[in-house]
């Protein structure tokens, strides 16, 4: 008996469409797709989710100085002239950051080598690449699914069915997480 589904799809293409599912069942919180590729979807990311869950408290804060630049009201950096040059100003700043002790440092790097990296556009800048922003989904898997899902035992995901797909009537479900 096999372990997976093929989907009739090659290795590589079977590959890419999962981890492009489960990135954006991550990234949105739920996806319409069809019954056998919501069951292959829905292990990976339990397996996702409840990696998350177990280290979502394991790292320690720590208090570092950064020099940051200076900016004026329109957001420009602050230019000043030393010895006949434009240099930039800054200022030393500090900040408290999460460091990730090594246990989530290693769940955090298995988690990227399955999801797909995601850039947000806002809705103003359609079609441009500036203002877009990369979204860390393995620091939401941590931050907001960890807590989320801590006190719930597996069962992270739901298939609700909707019904057969115009086409080829293949069975669609919707995937979300619950």
């Amino acid at each position: 008996m096999a372990k997976y589904r093929k989907l009739g799809k090659t290795s590589s293409q079977r590959k890419a469409l999962l981890r492009n599912q489960v990135t954006a069942l991550l990234y949105h919180g739920k996806i319409v797709t069809t019954e056998a590729r919501a069951k292959e979807v829905k292990k990976i990311a339990e397996g996702l989710i409840a990696l998350a869950v177990r280290e979502r408290d394991n790292f320690e804060k720590v208090t570092v100085t950064a020099k940051v630049a200076v900016k004026d009201k329109d957001g420009k950096r602050v230019k000043e002239v030393v010895d006949g040059k434009k240099v930039t100003k800054y200022d030393t700043v500090e900040k408290e950051i999460k460091k990730d002790l090594p246990s989530r440092l290693h769940a955090r790097s298995q988690i990227k080598k399955v999801l797909y990296p995601v850039v947000d556009v806002p809705k103003e800048n359609a079609g441009r690449k500036r203002n877009t922003k990369t979204v860390d989904l393995a620091g939401k898997l941590f931050d907001e699914y960890g807590p989320k899902y801590a006190g719930r035992n597996g069962g992270y995901t739901r298939i609700i069915k909707i019904g057969p797909r115009r086409g080829d009537a293949a069975m669609e479900v919707i995937l979300e997480l619950v």
